[in-house]
């Protein structure tokens, strides 16, 4: 579903990573670990095209971005197999819980608003917050906030789901609910990239660890 091939990431004359290589197929889950300020987020980005590589090739499906090539016909089609949660959510604060998970399926896909908001609320209820539909951000947890830019990264129906750093606002009782979520998401055949600093959950959710460390990606050694 996902492959990377050799990409890498220079600030300047510093090397944050490169020759990174890493496949992540239909139904699997791989975690990404990693000390703070290695680079793991900046690795999601660039998958993204949120940040530019500065060499290396992504592939999703049968779509590639290529490091210097601009493409926007394909990274819209990227973007559209591949919903990313960021680690502090980014919903919307003017608009409604509905209205975040909506936006994106009007605007970008084209879909009509009542089938929209039909898919939304299946999609709320599926990760425990449509009660709170309603609701502005600004009124919810954080866990509760994570679970709409959940739902909001689904609404597309993108064939993988990167999630960058997704406990560091949840406590352990959440995180369990998390772990269950993900793992129903992956056997649906949903591919999983997961960035994250927690070895326990990496090892929950993930079928695969690896780290990345000086620049590299290594598989994670057994606890």
């Amino acid at each position: 579903m996902i492959e990377i091939v050799g990409l890498a990431k220079r600030f300047g004359a510093r090397v944050l990573f490169e020759g990174v290589c890493l496949r992540v197929g239909a139904g699997e889950a791989v975690a990404i670990e990693g000390r703070s300020g290695t680079g793991k987020t900046t690795l999601l980005r660039c998958l993204v095209g949120l940040e530019r590589a500065d060499a290396g090739t992504v592939r999703v499906g049968g779509d590639a971005l290529a490091a210097g090539v601009s493409d926007a016909a394909a990274l819209a089609r990227v973007r559209r197999k591949m919903g990313f949660v960021f680690q502090q959510f980014h919903l919307f604060p003017h608009l409604s819980v509905l209205d975040n998970v909506t936006l994106a399926p009007v605007d970008v896909a084209g879909l009509a608003p009542v089938e929209a908001t039909r898919v939304a609320r299946a999609l709320l209820e599926r990760v425990g917050v449509a009660a709170r539909a309603d609701a502005r951000p600004g009124a919810l947890s954080g866990g509760e906030q994570q679970r709409v830019a959940i739902a909001r990264a689904l609404a597309l129906a993108p064939e993988a789901l990167l999630l960058d750093e997704p406990t560091s606002a949840l406590d352990p009782e959440r995180v369990s609910d998390l772990v269950s979520l993900l793992r129903g998401l992956c056997a649906e055949g949903l591919a999983l990239l997961v960035v994250t600093h927690d070895a326990d959950f990496a090892r929950a959710v993930a079928g695969r660890v690896v780290t990345l460390r000086d620049g590299h990606l290594v598989s994670a050694p057994p606890r």
